[in-house]
């Protein structure tokens, strides 16, 4: 890895409108590059918006979804990346063969440089789940992909730092979600449209339990673990009917937050990452250490265990308050 700068953004959606989304993707990645940064990162279907497609049908999603690179999104993209001499992950809806995708894309002035199918994806019946994990060089650099639950799976983590990953992707929609956990649930979207009468009520929300504060008891330690930069960026505001906090941020080797979006608009942050934190954090040398002959359960099929269902209960839950 060579000392690099790169930038997280933040952005309020609009569902199903890919013009407007690529026209703000647009603009924060100047803002991104007046930051000096070398690459921008998008959140998980920042192009087509996501919490709403638990509502299409197949045919609807036909409409939206578009090969990748081959599509006019990844096109424009590509534009973008050109005119600033940056390169820019954003995330849409795939169409291949008659199969959809979770896709966040990594393009630069030259072409589409990686795509990640999300590993683990629950939004729809229709679209599938990515099949493998992925990893891609770029500024002398090598970066890997995980998209929003596949980076709560530790097991995603660290296969993707042995894979050589320096810096992990990471694009989410999510927080404010239903649960039964003590304090969390979701924010009331009239706290939202009131953040400028009253932004210490929204920011309370977003911080707290619900919001960053969930974050921060399981994103540090994927960083920390593995020894790699995680570059988090997240929606903000109004999305599929739901309310998300926001609050991209950069971590560092160690966990540490090194850059984060605090406003309650649109932004953009950057940070520098420094090879030599990858050297001198613990999580290489926790790698070094593992002892493979001690790890076969983590291979076997365990018929004690069911699936995990809460993407399912998540769901039933978010139906049961429309």
């Amino acid at each position: 890895m060579k000392e690099i700068r790169a930038g997280v953004a933040q952005f309020e959606a609009r569902d199903g409108d890919k013009a407007h989304n690529l026209g703000v993707i647009a603009r924060l990645a100047e803002t991104a590059r007046r930051l000096a940064a070398d690459l921008v990162l998008f959140h998980e279907c920042s192009i087509s918006g996501y919490t709403f497609l638990e509502t299409l049908t197949a045919e609807q999603m036909v409409g939206i979804a578009e090969p990748v690179p081959g599509g006019p999104s990844v096109a424009r993209l590509r534009e973008i990346a050109g005119d600033l001499d940056l390169v820019i992950s954003a995330g849409l809806v795939e169409a291949d063969g008659g199969s959809f995708y979770n896709c966040q894309a990594v393009v630069s002035r030259d072409g589409l440089l990686a795509k990640h199918r999300k590993i683990h994806e629950f939004i729809s019946p229709h679209i599938a789940c990515g099949g493998q994990h992925t990893v891609f060089d770029a500024l002398d650099t090598r970066f890997g992909i995980l998209t929003c639950y596949d980076n709560n799976l530790p097991e995603n983590g660290r296969m993707t730092a042995m894979l050589g990953a320096e810096v992990i992707l990471a694009p989410h929609v999510t927080g404010c979600l239903p649960s039964p956990a003590p304090g969390r649930g979701v924010v009331d979207a009239e706290i939202w449209h009131n953040r400028h009468r009253d932004p210490v009520r929204c920011r309370m929300e977003f911080d707290g339990p619900k919001g960053r504060g969930w974050i921060m008891k399981w994103l540090p330690a994927r960083a920390w673990e593995n020894g790699v930069y995680v570059l988090y960026a997240n929606v903000l505001g109004i999305d599929g009917g739901t309310v998300k906090p926001g609050g991209s941020m950069i971590l560092d080797p160690y966990g540490e937050v090194v850059a984060e979006c605090r406003s309650l608009e649109d932004e953009v942050v950057a940070a520098t990452l420094v090879p030599d934190n990858l050297r001198l954090a613990s999580g290489a040398s926790y790698i070094r250490a593992r002892r493979p002959g001690l790890y076969s359960k983590f291979v076997e099929p365990n018929p004690h265990l069911r699936p995990d269902n809460r993407p399912e209960v998540y769901w039933q839950m978010i139906r049961g308050q429309k």
